[in-house]
């Protein structure tokens, strides 16, 4: 096994090397003002309740709280992936996604990013550790996109507040999405518009996927020492994603607290303006996958749009500034992560059209 030491292009990962003598590590403002901003209203939600603060802060508070309840699950659940991926070889983990730069590779990926259980914060997290594992660029956009909010649990929620017919169609037009774009992706980086990936390696066919797994849970241990390492592995490798989540947060309830939320359910109606002002509200405000499935599920019951609640759980996906930033870290481009939205959203408002023309 390599030296955790020896070079490896543009892992964006925190270092598992010493800092050079002389050097300071400046510290994270971003990190640990957003951490201790979300950590106060935290606070406060349980210390004073709804009776002994202004209204605004109490939207703050409790949106915190709120957010925190949703997501906690699926951030532990995504440590725990990330850290159980650093123990698994490349080439084992490749042969399951498949040849990165291919049409079956992008399709694999989307599959998985389908089937994983995990919100899209969380989700996010593990797509950066494939990236570093030797994904391909198309390979990690069709695996963010197809995945956030096609989990097992939120699709039993959205069968029980739309029905399964609706559901159904919208995880058959996500994975649509997510095709397309992973080709469109990887076109783009054989043809050098955007860069390759640093850690792609070519998949070999003397790697048989069960076989090895089978050899790979043989010779794990599990103890509190092994368990206590992939949970330390998967918060240092995730640091990159909590930076923005975080900040994603406070951000979200700000807006809360100071914009009214009925206008979602007065002003988006199944019209081209209707779907506008919902892509542009997707855009603006930040929620997890759990906490944009009941909002989408009411722009289809009350307002009658399947287009824009097929737009809301789309476009926050490829307008997440979280995933954006996140893209623009890893690849070290911002051309890379401006192309999430450019690519995704075309897509996102001619079939949020096409729903709107098809519910009415």
């Amino acid at each position: 096994m390599a030296n955790c030491c020896s070079p490896k292009p543009q892992k964006p990962a925190i270092s598992c090397c010493p800092t050079p003598q002389g050097e300071k590590v400046r510290p994270d403002y971003l990190l640990w003002g957003s951490g201790l901003i979300v950590a106060v209203s935290y606070g406060l939600y349980w210390l004073f309740g709804d009776n002994s603060v202004p209204q605004w802060l109490w939207v703050i508070t409790s949106g915190t709280a709120q957010l925190l309840h949703e997501m906690w699950w699926g951030l532990l659940a995504a440590v725990v992936f990330v850290g159980l991926l650093e123990r698994v070889p490349r080439e084992l983990v490749m042969s399951v996604l498949g040849q990165g730069g291919s049409v079956r590779g992008v399709v694999r990926a989307t599959g998985a990013g389908i089937l994983l259980d995990l919100c899209n914060h969380g989700i996010l997290m593990v797509g950066v550790k494939l990236y570093e594992r030797g994904a391909s660029l198309g390979q990690l956009m069709a695996f963010l996109i197809a995945s956030p909010w096609n989990s097992l649990s939120l699709t039993i929620v959205m069968i029980a507040l739309i029905g399964w017919q609706w559901t159904l169609l919208f995880i058959l037009l996500s994975a649509v999405i997510g095709i397309t774009t992973g080709i469109i992706f990887d076109r783009l980086v054989a043809r050098g518009t955007l860069p390759a990936n640093p850690n792609q390696v070519e998949t070999t066919e003397s790697v048989t996927f069960w076989p090895e797994l089978k050899k790979l849970l043989k010779s794990a241990e599990v103890t509190p020492k092994s368990v206590s390492a992939v949970l330390k592995d998967g918060l240092r490798d995730s640091k990159m994603v909590f930076r923005w989540l975080l900040f994603g947060i406070v951000l979200a309830v700000l807006i809360r607290a100071f914009v009214p939320m009925d206008v979602y359910q007065t002003y988006f109606g199944p019209t081209l303006i209707g779907l506008f002002l919902t892509l542009s509200a997707a855009t603006i405000i930040e929620v997890c996958s759990e906490g944009s499935t009941p909002i989408a599920a009411d722009l289809l019951t009350r307002a009658a749009a399947p287009g824009n609640s097929f737009t809301f759980l789309m476009a926050g996906i490829a307008t997440d500034y979280t995933e954006v930033m996140v893209l623009k870290d890893l690849a070290k481009s911002w051309k890379v992560a401006l192309f999430l939205p450019l690519v995704t959203l075309p897509q996102v408002l001619v079939l949020g059209w096409m729903l709107n023309t098809l519910g009415t």
